[in-house]
Protein backbone atom coordinates (compact mmCIF):
# COMPACT_ATOMS: atom_id res chain seq x y z
CA UNK A 1 0.00 0.00 0.00
CA UNK A 2 2.80 2.40 0.88
CA UNK A 3 4.59 1.70 -2.41
CA UNK A 4 1.49 2.35 -4.53
CA UNK A 5 0.76 5.56 -2.62
CA UNK A 6 4.38 6.71 -2.95
CA UNK A 7 4.36 6.12 -6.72
CA UNK A 8 1.20 8.22 -7.10
CA UNK A 9 2.79 11.02 -5.08
CA UNK A 10 5.86 10.82 -7.33
CA UNK A 11 3.60 11.28 -10.36
CA UNK A 12 2.69 14.74 -9.04
CA UNK A 13 6.37 15.63 -8.85
CA UNK A 14 6.96 14.39 -12.42
CA UNK A 15 5.20 17.51 -13.70
CA UNK A 16 7.95 19.92 -12.70
CA UNK A 17 11.08 17.75 -12.65
CA UNK A 18 13.01 17.73 -15.92
CA UNK A 19 13.38 14.05 -16.91
CA UNK A 20 16.87 14.82 -18.18
CA UNK A 21 17.88 15.11 -14.51
CA UNK A 22 15.89 12.13 -13.22
CA UNK A 23 14.36 10.18 -16.09
CA UNK A 24 12.79 7.37 -14.02
CA UNK A 25 10.38 9.74 -12.27
CA UNK A 26 8.56 10.45 -15.54
CA UNK A 27 7.37 6.83 -15.58
CA UNK A 28 5.22 7.52 -12.52
CA UNK A 29 3.54 10.35 -14.42
CA UNK A 30 2.98 8.09 -17.41
CA UNK A 31 1.09 5.64 -15.16
CA UNK A 32 -0.84 8.31 -13.24
CA UNK A 33 -4.30 6.95 -14.15
CA UNK A 34 -3.66 3.29 -13.21
CA UNK A 35 -1.84 4.42 -10.05
CA UNK A 36 -4.80 6.58 -9.06
CA UNK A 37 -7.20 3.71 -9.71
CA UNK A 38 -5.01 1.34 -7.68
CA UNK A 39 -5.03 3.75 -4.75
CA UNK A 40 -8.80 4.11 -5.05
CA UNK A 41 -9.20 0.33 -4.84
CA UNK A 42 -6.93 0.24 -1.78
CA UNK A 43 -8.96 3.05 -0.22
CA UNK A 44 -12.21 1.14 -0.69
CA UNK A 45 -10.59 -2.03 0.63
CA UNK A 46 -9.33 -0.22 3.74
CA UNK A 47 -12.75 1.37 4.31
CA UNK A 48 -14.45 -2.01 4.09
CA UNK A 49 -12.03 -3.46 6.64
CA UNK A 50 -12.26 -0.29 8.77
CA UNK A 51 -8.49 -0.19 8.80
CA UNK A 52 -6.48 2.77 10.00
CA UNK A 53 -4.36 2.38 6.88
CA UNK A 54 -7.18 4.12 4.98
CA UNK A 55 -5.31 7.37 5.57
CA UNK A 56 -2.44 6.28 3.26
CA UNK A 57 -4.36 6.04 -0.05
CA UNK A 58 -6.60 8.92 1.06
CA UNK A 59 -3.66 11.30 1.40
CA UNK A 60 -2.15 10.04 -1.87
CA UNK A 61 -5.42 10.58 -3.74
CA UNK A 62 -6.22 14.04 -2.36
CA UNK A 63 -4.23 16.03 -4.98
CA UNK A 64 -5.87 14.02 -7.81
CA UNK A 65 -8.83 16.39 -7.80
CA UNK A 66 -6.52 19.07 -9.22
CA UNK A 67 -5.35 16.87 -12.09
CA UNK A 68 -8.17 14.56 -13.20
CA UNK A 69 -9.65 17.39 -15.28
CA UNK A 70 -6.74 16.91 -17.63
CA UNK A 71 -8.08 13.44 -18.46
CA UNK A 72 -11.85 13.71 -18.20
CA UNK A 73 -14.33 16.60 -18.27
CA UNK A 74 -18.05 16.66 -17.37
CA UNK A 75 -20.71 17.37 -19.98
CA UNK A 76 -21.69 20.99 -20.44
CA UNK A 77 -24.78 22.72 -21.85
CA UNK A 78 -23.17 26.11 -22.23
CA UNK A 79 -23.81 28.07 -25.40
CA UNK A 80 -21.37 30.46 -27.02
CA UNK A 81 -21.91 33.88 -28.51
CA UNK A 82 -18.41 34.95 -29.56
CA UNK A 83 -17.78 38.68 -29.60
CA UNK A 84 -14.52 38.33 -31.54
CA UNK A 85 -13.41 36.34 -34.62
CA UNK A 86 -13.13 32.58 -34.15
CA UNK A 87 -10.56 30.09 -35.36
CA UNK A 88 -11.09 26.35 -35.79
CA UNK A 89 -7.96 24.25 -35.34
CA UNK A 90 -7.40 20.53 -35.87
CA UNK A 91 -4.37 18.55 -34.71
CA UNK A 92 -4.09 14.97 -35.98
CA UNK A 93 -1.33 12.37 -36.03
CA UNK A 94 -2.36 10.39 -39.11
CA UNK A 95 0.06 7.54 -38.35
CA UNK A 96 1.54 7.51 -41.87
CA UNK A 97 -1.89 6.33 -43.08
CA UNK A 98 -0.85 2.89 -41.83
CA UNK A 99 -4.28 1.72 -40.63
CA UNK A 100 -5.03 0.23 -44.03
CA UNK A 101 -5.53 -3.37 -45.07
CA UNK A 102 -1.96 -4.67 -45.29
CA UNK A 103 -2.94 -7.05 -48.06
CA UNK A 104 -3.96 -4.15 -50.27
CA UNK A 105 -0.54 -2.46 -50.03
CA UNK A 106 -0.24 1.08 -51.35
CA UNK A 107 -3.84 1.07 -52.48
CA UNK A 108 -4.92 0.40 -48.92
CA UNK A 109 -2.75 3.25 -47.67
CA UNK A 110 -4.31 5.50 -50.30
CA UNK A 111 -7.80 4.54 -49.17
CA UNK A 112 -6.88 5.34 -45.57
CA UNK A 113 -5.54 8.75 -46.67
CA UNK A 114 -8.77 9.43 -48.57
CA UNK A 115 -10.75 8.74 -45.39
CA UNK A 116 -8.53 11.14 -43.43
CA UNK A 117 -8.94 13.91 -46.02
CA UNK A 118 -12.71 13.39 -46.14
CA UNK A 119 -12.81 13.73 -42.36
CA UNK A 120 -10.72 16.93 -42.43
CA UNK A 121 -12.91 18.51 -45.13
CA UNK A 122 -15.98 17.76 -43.03
CA UNK A 123 -14.41 19.65 -40.08
CA UNK A 124 -14.31 22.88 -42.11
CA UNK A 125 -11.28 23.97 -40.07
CA UNK A 126 -9.18 27.08 -40.59
CA UNK A 127 -5.86 25.45 -39.66
CA UNK A 128 -5.00 21.74 -39.69
CA UNK A 129 -1.80 20.42 -38.11
CA UNK A 130 -0.82 16.92 -39.23
CA UNK A 131 1.95 14.74 -37.86
CA UNK A 132 3.39 11.53 -39.34
CA UNK A 133 2.12 12.50 -42.75
CA UNK A 134 3.34 10.03 -45.37
CA UNK A 135 3.64 10.06 -49.15
CA UNK A 136 5.46 7.55 -51.29
CA UNK A 137 6.61 10.08 -53.92
CA UNK A 138 7.98 13.25 -52.31
CA UNK A 139 8.06 15.11 -55.65
CA UNK A 140 4.26 14.96 -55.84
CA UNK A 141 3.59 16.26 -52.33
CA UNK A 142 2.67 19.84 -53.24
CA UNK A 143 0.30 18.88 -56.05
CA UNK A 144 -1.12 16.01 -53.97
CA UNK A 145 -2.04 18.31 -51.09
CA UNK A 146 -3.43 20.94 -53.47
CA UNK A 147 -5.73 18.36 -55.07
CA UNK A 148 -6.87 16.84 -51.78
CA UNK A 149 -7.39 20.06 -49.80
CA UNK A 150 -8.42 22.78 -52.26
CA UNK A 151 -8.47 26.24 -50.77
CA UNK A 152 -5.74 25.43 -48.24
CA UNK A 153 -2.11 26.51 -48.35
CA UNK A 154 0.28 23.76 -47.29
CA UNK A 155 3.51 24.23 -45.33
CA UNK A 156 5.55 21.16 -44.45
CA UNK A 157 8.85 19.55 -43.67
CA UNK A 158 9.37 15.94 -44.69
CA UNK A 159 12.11 13.40 -44.01
CA UNK A 160 12.99 11.24 -47.04
CA UNK A 161 13.18 7.48 -46.49
CA UNK A 162 13.73 4.48 -48.74
CA UNK A 163 9.97 3.95 -48.98
CA UNK A 164 8.81 7.56 -49.29
CA UNK A 165 8.77 10.61 -47.04
CA UNK A 166 7.10 11.52 -43.76
CA UNK A 167 6.89 14.55 -41.51
CA UNK A 168 4.67 17.44 -40.40
CA UNK A 169 2.17 19.27 -42.58
CA UNK A 170 0.20 22.42 -41.70
CA UNK A 171 -2.78 23.31 -43.89
CA UNK A 172 -4.26 26.80 -43.64
CA UNK A 173 -7.07 28.58 -45.42
CA UNK A 174 -6.20 31.88 -43.76
CA UNK A 175 -3.21 33.90 -44.96
CA UNK A 176 0.25 32.67 -43.96
CA UNK A 177 2.58 35.61 -43.28
CA UNK A 178 5.62 33.61 -42.20
CA UNK A 179 6.89 30.10 -41.59
CA UNK A 180 9.77 28.14 -40.12
CA UNK A 181 10.95 24.79 -38.79
CA UNK A 182 12.67 23.53 -35.66
CA UNK A 183 14.74 20.41 -36.24
CA UNK A 184 15.68 18.23 -33.30
CA UNK A 185 19.14 16.75 -32.91
CA UNK A 186 19.49 13.01 -33.60
CA UNK A 187 15.79 12.65 -34.28
CA UNK A 188 13.30 12.25 -37.13
CA UNK A 189 10.79 14.25 -35.07
CA UNK A 190 10.46 18.00 -35.50
CA UNK A 191 8.26 21.10 -35.18
CA UNK A 192 7.17 23.55 -37.85
CA UNK A 193 5.36 26.84 -37.42
CA UNK A 194 3.27 29.26 -39.46
CA UNK A 195 2.43 32.92 -38.78
CA UNK A 196 -1.06 34.25 -39.41
CA UNK A 197 -3.19 37.37 -39.22
CA UNK A 198 -6.96 37.56 -38.76
CA UNK A 199 -8.10 41.18 -38.65
CA UNK A 200 -5.89 42.87 -36.08
CA UNK A 201 -5.05 39.52 -34.38
CA UNK A 202 -1.59 38.19 -35.15
CA UNK A 203 -0.50 34.76 -33.96
CA UNK A 204 1.75 31.78 -34.63
CA UNK A 205 0.80 28.10 -34.76
CA UNK A 206 3.42 25.49 -33.80
CA UNK A 207 2.86 22.00 -35.20
CA UNK A 208 4.95 19.69 -32.99
CA UNK A 209 5.84 16.03 -33.01
CA UNK A 210 8.04 15.28 -30.01
CA UNK A 211 10.14 12.16 -29.57
CA UNK A 212 8.22 8.89 -29.84
CA UNK A 213 8.74 5.84 -27.64
CA UNK A 214 9.10 3.64 -30.75
CA UNK A 215 7.80 0.61 -28.92
CA UNK A 216 5.16 -1.92 -29.84
CA UNK A 217 2.49 -2.44 -27.19
CA UNK A 218 1.52 -5.76 -28.76
CA UNK A 219 5.20 -6.72 -28.60
CA UNK A 220 5.29 -5.78 -24.92
CA UNK A 221 2.28 -8.00 -24.23
CA UNK A 222 3.93 -10.92 -26.04
CA UNK A 223 7.14 -10.34 -24.09
CA UNK A 224 5.14 -10.33 -20.85
CA UNK A 225 3.45 -13.64 -21.60
CA UNK A 226 6.69 -15.21 -22.86
CA UNK A 227 8.78 -13.77 -20.00
CA UNK A 228 11.22 -12.45 -22.59
CA UNK A 229 13.85 -10.55 -20.59
CA UNK A 230 15.71 -9.34 -23.69
CA UNK A 231 12.53 -7.83 -25.14
CA UNK A 232 11.84 -6.02 -21.88
CA UNK A 233 15.41 -4.72 -21.75
CA UNK A 234 15.10 -3.39 -25.30
CA UNK A 235 11.81 -1.70 -24.44
CA UNK A 236 13.40 -0.09 -21.39
CA UNK A 237 16.29 1.23 -23.48
CA UNK A 238 13.92 2.77 -26.04
CA UNK A 239 11.78 4.37 -23.36
CA UNK A 240 14.79 5.86 -21.60
CA UNK A 241 16.14 7.26 -24.88
CA UNK A 242 12.79 8.87 -25.65
CA UNK A 243 12.35 10.26 -22.13
CA UNK A 244 15.83 11.86 -22.25
CA UNK A 245 15.43 13.33 -25.73
CA UNK A 246 11.95 14.80 -25.34
CA UNK A 247 12.69 17.48 -22.72
CA UNK A 248 15.50 18.86 -24.90
CA UNK A 249 13.06 19.14 -27.79
CA UNK A 250 10.41 20.72 -25.58
CA UNK A 251 12.89 23.27 -24.25
CA UNK A 252 13.98 24.03 -27.81
CA UNK A 253 10.42 24.81 -28.88
CA UNK A 254 9.72 26.74 -25.66
CA UNK A 255 12.80 28.87 -26.28
CA UNK A 256 11.53 29.68 -29.77
CA UNK A 257 8.11 30.57 -28.35
CA UNK A 258 9.70 32.95 -25.84
CA UNK A 259 11.36 34.85 -28.68
CA UNK A 260 8.16 34.90 -30.73
CA UNK A 261 6.75 38.46 -31.00
CA UNK A 262 3.10 37.30 -31.25
CA UNK A 263 0.73 34.95 -29.40
CA UNK A 264 1.52 31.26 -29.95
CA UNK A 265 -0.70 28.20 -30.31
CA UNK A 266 1.05 24.87 -29.71
CA UNK A 267 -0.53 21.82 -31.36
CA UNK A 268 0.55 18.29 -32.05
CA UNK A 269 1.55 14.89 -30.81
CA UNK A 270 3.59 15.51 -27.66
CA UNK A 271 4.07 11.78 -26.97
CA UNK A 272 3.64 12.69 -23.33
CA UNK A 273 0.76 12.69 -20.87
CA UNK A 274 -0.73 15.57 -18.86
CA UNK A 275 1.33 14.58 -15.79
CA UNK A 276 4.62 15.43 -17.46
CA UNK A 277 7.32 18.05 -17.81
CA UNK A 278 6.32 18.39 -21.48
CA UNK A 279 2.76 19.37 -20.57
CA UNK A 280 3.96 21.71 -17.83
CA UNK A 281 6.25 23.59 -20.23
CA UNK A 282 3.77 23.79 -23.11
CA UNK A 283 1.04 25.24 -20.85
CA UNK A 284 3.27 28.11 -19.71
CA UNK A 285 1.40 31.08 -21.18
CA UNK A 286 -1.21 28.80 -22.75
CA UNK A 287 -4.40 26.93 -21.83
CA UNK A 288 -5.23 23.33 -22.61
CA UNK A 289 -8.24 23.50 -24.98
CA UNK A 290 -9.64 20.23 -23.64
CA UNK A 291 -9.44 21.31 -20.00
CA UNK A 292 -11.08 24.63 -20.87
CA UNK A 293 -13.90 23.38 -23.09
CA UNK A 294 -13.80 19.60 -23.62
CA UNK A 295 -16.28 16.93 -22.54
CA UNK A 296 -15.88 13.26 -21.65
CA UNK A 297 -12.59 11.40 -21.92
CA UNK A 298 -9.60 13.30 -23.30
CA UNK A 299 -7.63 10.22 -24.36
CA UNK A 300 -6.21 10.48 -27.88
CA UNK A 301 -4.18 7.27 -28.27
CA UNK A 302 -6.61 4.71 -29.63
CA UNK A 303 -4.71 1.57 -28.62
CA UNK A 304 -4.84 2.44 -24.91
CA UNK A 305 -8.14 4.34 -24.78
CA UNK A 306 -9.25 5.79 -22.38
CA UNK A 307 -5.93 5.78 -20.49
CA UNK A 308 -3.50 7.74 -22.63
CA UNK A 309 -3.75 11.38 -23.73
CA UNK A 310 -0.78 12.60 -25.77
CA UNK A 311 -2.23 14.93 -28.47
CA UNK A 312 -3.11 18.56 -27.71
CA UNK A 313 -4.23 21.99 -28.82
CA UNK A 314 -2.75 24.64 -26.51
CA UNK A 315 -4.37 28.08 -26.76
CA UNK A 316 -2.73 31.42 -25.81
CA UNK A 317 -3.96 32.73 -22.46
CA UNK A 318 -5.51 35.84 -24.01
CA UNK A 319 -7.71 33.76 -26.34
CA UNK A 320 -10.72 31.68 -25.30
CA UNK A 321 -11.24 27.99 -26.14
CA UNK A 322 -14.96 27.67 -26.93
CA UNK A 323 -15.04 23.95 -27.67
CA UNK A 324 -12.75 20.95 -27.89
CA UNK A 325 -13.79 17.62 -29.40
CA UNK A 326 -11.90 14.35 -29.80
CA UNK A 327 -13.75 12.37 -32.49
CA UNK A 328 -13.15 8.64 -32.17
CA UNK A 329 -12.51 7.98 -35.85
CA UNK A 330 -10.53 4.87 -36.77
CA UNK A 331 -8.16 6.18 -39.43
CA UNK A 332 -5.04 6.20 -37.26
CA UNK A 333 -3.73 4.91 -33.94
CA UNK A 334 -4.39 8.47 -32.71
CA UNK A 335 -7.63 10.42 -32.46
CA UNK A 336 -7.76 14.01 -33.73
CA UNK A 337 -8.23 17.06 -31.50
CA UNK A 338 -10.66 19.66 -32.85
CA UNK A 339 -10.97 23.03 -31.12
CA UNK A 340 -12.79 26.29 -31.83
CA UNK A 341 -11.14 29.37 -30.33
CA UNK A 342 -12.29 32.96 -29.90
CA UNK A 343 -9.43 35.28 -30.83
Amino acid sequence: MLVVAALLILSYASIVINPAKLWVISLSGLFFVPLALANLILLLWALKRRSRSVVIPLLALAPCFFFFGRYIQPSSDREYEPQDPTLKVVSYNVGRFALADKESGIEGSSQCADSVFAFMKAQDADIICLQEFYLKDMSKLKSYLASKMKGYRAEYYMFPTRNGAFGNVTLSRIPVTGKGKIKFEESANLAIYTDHRVGDRRFRVYNCHFESYNISFTGMVRALFNADADAFAETGTKMKRSILRRPRQVDQVFSDIESCPVEAFVCGDFNDNPMSYTYYRMTRGRKDAFVESGEGFGATYALLWPMLRIDYVMVPDRFEALSCDIPRVGYSDHYPVVSTVEL
